[in-house]
């Protein structure tokens, strides 16, 4: 384990999961990838600060019929001072075709039981929660969903932190996919990424 002071590149990449993010770490003992499931919650940028490294180890993977090798280091935690845009230089050493780290996962994602999919799946359908139907939208016989539908969607996506404070800091160590759409649901809800603090606030405005 080392901390190391130095420099994250995070880059938006979507993907057949949705948008996610990849990084690249320059440090005083070299560059390295990263594909934590901590970089979801954060914007394209440059970020400068310190990183607390577990762990550095070789990966590949193959695109467009080439094999591609890259070294790994592992995040434990970061401590962030602060953020530039992301340069074309920047975007060009993280490469738009990276595989979603989703992907690389072992297939435990895939072997959950049926009710937490259908609840993951049931989460992300409040994107318009904000906006809820009008007895003239809702289908047919239907009536429209409810707060009360909304609230115990969003208690079945955040757990344990539900419900949510004015301050929001996410577990980053839950299912990757279950992170993203935290992520996506907070700022629906208003909250925005203090990225020096690593918490969501809820917005004044």
């Amino acid at each position: 384990m080392i901390n190391i002071p130095g420099q994250l590149a995070i880059r938006t990449i979507s993907g057949r999961n949705g948008e996610f993010n990849v990084g690249r770490l320059s440090t005083s003992i070299g560059e390295f990838v990263i594909k934590d499931a901590l970089l979801d919650q954060y914007d394209e940028g440059k970020y400068r600060g310190d990183f607390l490294i577990t762990e550095i180890r070789p990966s590949y993977y193959s695109t467009s019929g080439r094999l591609v090798v890259e070294i790994r280091a592992k995040l434990e935690s970061m401590s962030l001072d602060d953020v530039d845009n992301l340069t074309a230089e920047d975007a060009a050493k993280l490469s738009p075709s990276e595989p979603d780290p989703i992907d690389e996962e072992p297939s435990s994602t895939q072997t959950k039981p049926l009710q937490q999919r259908k609840t993951l799946t049931a989460a992300a359908a409040v994107s318009n929660a904000n906006k809820p139907l009008s007895a003239e939208d809702a289908p047919f016989g239907m009536a429209p969903p409810s707060s009360a539908n909304n609230a115990e969607q969003d208690a079945a996506l955040f757990g344990t932190i539900w419900p949510l404070d004015e301050m929001v800091k996410l577990d980053t160590t839950v299912d990757r996919q279950r992170l993203r759409l935290q992520c996506t649901r907070l700022g629906e809800l208003g909250y925005v990424l203090d990225f020096k603090l690593q918490v969501w606030t809820l917005s004044s405005f």
